[in-house]
């Protein structure tokens, strides 16, 4: 029962933020400047749920110029990690469901996220294509490469969208690695208490004079790296 309240708080208080914030900005217009409002609203739920939010290497990701960041999707919960660390001018890219879930996928538009069909390649490149091409107007992007949810103790094989679109654009790569929730959070065992999340930003790697036949190798080294991150934090 503990865990379904908080849950169903959790839900309730996305649903209810955006719910509020919709109107304001769609005065403003669709703009990746909303964002700052979306992660207003987000980051008190930390202090409701009582986690401790830690971060490592906070100095790599002093960004000035366009980049994207890719980080590993375990729950909903990965939320309060990304609006902790999330620079300015940041753009998310989500699935494409998220934007047909009411008042929350409406604000989402409205920040300015950016919504991938995963189930259609080709338009998932055409995004991707796209993105690149006006990656300069924006400082970021933020994205998860494995796609959907994991909670297992390795993380998934990476899709490659993320790495193509840094190619493409010539821009760095940040790896960030949000530690387990074990201690505290499992959809699987109905748990959700209190407890402290580390979040570790590495250093970035470069994509500059990379060609697209780099893509799989590059790919796999930064999951190497990020997959090794996780289990010293595990």
């Amino acid at each position: 029962f503990h865990y379904f309240c908080r849950v169903a708080f959790f839900n309730g208080w996305i649903v209810a933020m955006s719910t509020l914030l919709s109107p304001f900005v769609a005065l403003r217009g669709r703009s990746v400047e909303n964002m700052k409002l979306l992660r207003a609203a987000i980051l008190p739920l930390k202090h409701f749920y009582g986690i401790k939010m830690r971060v490592e290497g906070s100095e790599h990701l002093n960004i000035k110029d366009p980049c994207v960041i890719v980080c590993n999707h375990q729950a909903s919960l990965d939320l309060m990690g990304m609006v902790e660390v999330i620079p300015d001018r940041c753009v998310p890219i989500a699935k494409k469901e998220l934007m047909y879930m009411g008042t929350v996928g409406w604000a989402c538009w409205l920040s300015g996220i950016i919504f991938i069909d995963r189930h259609k390649r080709e338009d998932a490149i055409d995004v991707i294509s796209q993105t690149a091409r006006t990656m300069r107007r924006e400082n970021a992007m933020w994205i998860f490469p494995e796609g959907t949810r994991n909670q297992d103790k390795s993380m998934l094989p990476f899709k490659r969208g993320a790495f193509h679109l840094a190619v493409q654009a010539q821009v760095p790569i940040f790896p960030i690695v949000i530690s387990p929730y074990w201690d505290f959070f499992s959809s699987k065992d109905k748990k959700f208490t209190s407890g402290t999340c580390t979040i570790r930003i590495l250093p970035k790697v470069d994509t500059e004079g990379l060609s697209p036949k780099d893509v799989p190798e590059l790919t796999e080294t930064v999951r190497r790296a990020m997959a090794d991150a996780f289990a010293e934090m595990s």
